[in-house]
């Protein structure tokens, strides 16, 4: 009888386990379909509340650094809890000044900005447990933004944000925490493809050992409660 419960529990404890490591990440997102290219309204109450997830170390990327138009790869650095975070963007974006045909910087003059179609991915020097951006003119060419989320065991995690209809000028913030799973990679797709450009900025990081706390916000969707427009899948990655 006593191998029979310690079994039970055995089995009990390995569920629990399993169950805390494929969780899904928590995440905060906002929307302002005319900011008047500025930072106001749900974007900015989700940031807020992303940040208060945080400690204060963190770092964001303002890419105010770098020469305007300068190109991928982008090497980028960020605040750890133990040491700084190295990371490259790569792919389809350079940064931009000043705004244009909706996108605009969230923060300072600069931002990234993605071609019509154009995608990229952050690869980090350290596992990361929680991003955060704003987002400027997503989808007003009926485009959506799919962000995939690579973790430390090759898993990868798709959000697709569906921002068809979205008109010109718009703001997003959309950003993620994670305590159950670290990740190494963040790759934007701009689907399908076409003539809608992106604009991105404020890129904030967080490792695990800066993780505070979850607020229970309006901006916080735990997933698996569901939000309207916004998709989620799991998969493993296969070279």
């Amino acid at each position: 009888m006593r191998k029979n419960i310690l079994a039970a529990v055995v089995g009990m404890a390995a569920l629990t386990l399993t169950s805390a490591a494929n969780a899904a990440p928590i995440t905060y997102f906002g929307e302002n379909l005319t900011p008047g290219a500025t930072v106001t309204g749900d974007p900015a109450a989700a940031r807020a509340d992303f940040l208060a997830a945080l400690s204060g170390g963190v770092g964001t990327e303002d890419f105010e650094g770098f020469a305007v138009g300068a190109s991928t790869p982008l090497v980028l650095s960020f605040p750890g809890s133990t040491g700084n975070i190295g990371a490259t963007l790569s792919g389809s974006a350079s940064v931009q000044s000043g705004g244009g045909a909706g996108r605009f910087a969230t923060s300072g003059s600069q931002y990234v900005e993605t071609p019509g179609g154009g995608d990229f991915v952050i690869d980090f020097g350290a596992p990361i447990a929680a991003f955060g951006f704003f987002g400027t003119d997503l989808g007003d060419f009926g485009n959506d933004l799919e962000i995939t989320l690579t973790d430390i065991n090759a898993v990868e995690t798709m959000f697709t944000l569906d921002l068809n209809g979205t008109p010109n000028g718009g703001l997003i913030f959309w950003g993620f925490t994670d305590t159950s799973n670290q990740y190494t990679q963040v790759s934007f797709d701009n689907v399908p493809g076409g003539s809608d450009v992106f604009g991105f900025d404020d890129m904030t990081i967080g490792d695990a050992g800066q993780i505070i706390g979850v607020p229970e916000t309006g901006s916080l969707a735990l997933f698996g409660l569901g939000i309207a427009g916004l998709g989620f899948a799991r998969r493993r990655r296969t070279s």
